[in-house]
C-alpha cells in the first residue's frame, strides 16, 4: 500500500510539517511611541535568519531585526527626521536612494517585508499616489507614505556563505522551522508512492499535471506556459 506524497502530507498540516511555536517567541513590531530609543540586547532567534535587537523606548520594549553595525547601548530615534542607520521613520520622511528594511505593508502593522539577513530595499520615487520602493528582485511597490521602515541593511550578511559542515547542524537548523529536509527526489521512491516513482531505468515521464487532477496526481508543472530548456 502506498503512502501520501509530500504535497499531500504538507497540505494536511500534521505536526511533521508544522512550525514549532517555541521558535517564534519573539515578535517583530514597531512601537506606537516616538522619540529616542536604546538597544538593550542583541538576541538570537531560531525562527529568524537575522539577529534581533531588543529596543527600549520609555517603558515599552519591542523587537526588530538588527541593522548592520548595531551594538548594545546604541541610541536610535523613532519618528524623527534623522536619517542615520537604525532609525525608524515614515516613508515620506526618508530621502530617495536610501536603503531600508522591515517595511510596513500597511501603516501600523509593525513591518512585514525585507527582514532576511543581509537584505535591503531602496526608496526610489515619491509620487502623488504613494512611495515607490524597489525590492531586491527589482520589483517596484507603491506603499502608503505613513508606512514605517528602518534605515540601513539587515545584519547577518554572508550568512549563507558559511557551510553547515555536518548534516546534524543542517538537521537542527531546518527542524527549528520545520522545513522539509532532507528532500527525497520523486523518481527515487517506489512507483506506489509517487506518480514519478520507479521509472524503470529513470525514463522521464510527462511532468504536466491536469488542472482537475486529484491531490495525489497533481505533481510537476501545473498549466505551464512552456517547458524545457529555453534556446
Amino acid at each position: 500500500m502506498g503512502k501520501r506524497i509530500i504535497q499531500q502530507a504538507r497540505g494536511k498540516g500534521s505536526l511533521t510539517y508544522r512550525v514549532r511555536k517555541k521558535a517564534f517567541t519573539r515578535k517583530i513590531s514597531y512601537p506606537m511611541a516616538s522619540g529616542e530609543a536604546k538597544i538593550i540586547q542583541l538576541e538570537h532567534s531560531p525562527a529568524h535568519s537575522a539577529p534581533l535587537a531588543r529596543v527600549q523606548i520609555g517603558k515599552d520594549v519591542f523587537f526588530t531585526p538588527a541593522f548592520s553595525g548595531a551594538y548594545v547601548e546604541q541610541k536610535i530615534s523613532i519618528g524623527n527626521q534623522d536619517t542615520n542607520e537604525g532609525n525608524i521613520l515614515h516613508l515620506k520622511d526618508i530621502p530617495q536612494g536610501t536603503s531600508i528594511f522591515n517595511i510596513e505593508r500597511n501603516p501600523g502593522d509593525g513591518g512585514k517585508m525585507i527582514r532576511t539577513a543581509g537584505s535591503s530595499a531602496m526608496l526610489t520615487k515619491k509620487l502623488d499616489s504613494g512611495i515607490v520602493v524597489t525590492m531586491p528582485n527589482r520589483k517596484e511597490l507603491i506603499l502608503h507614505p505613513e508606512c514605517r521602515a528602518t534605515i540601513g541593511i539587515v545584519a547577518g550578511d554572508g550568512r549563507i556563505l558559511k557551510p553547515f559542515m555536518t548534516a546534524g547542524r543542517k538537521y537542527h537548523k531546518m527542524k527549528a522551522r520545520n522545513k522539509l529536509w532532507p528532500r527525497t527526489s520523486a523518481v527515487k521512491v517506489n512507483v506506489v508512492d509517487h506518480p514519478f516513482g520507479s521509472g524503470r531505468g529513470k525514463r522521464p515521464k510527462p511532468k504536466i499535471a491536469q488542472r482537475n487532477a486529484s491531490p495525489g496526481q497533481k505533481v510537476g508543472h501545473l498549466r505551464p506556459r512552456r517547458t524545457g530548456w529555453q534556446k
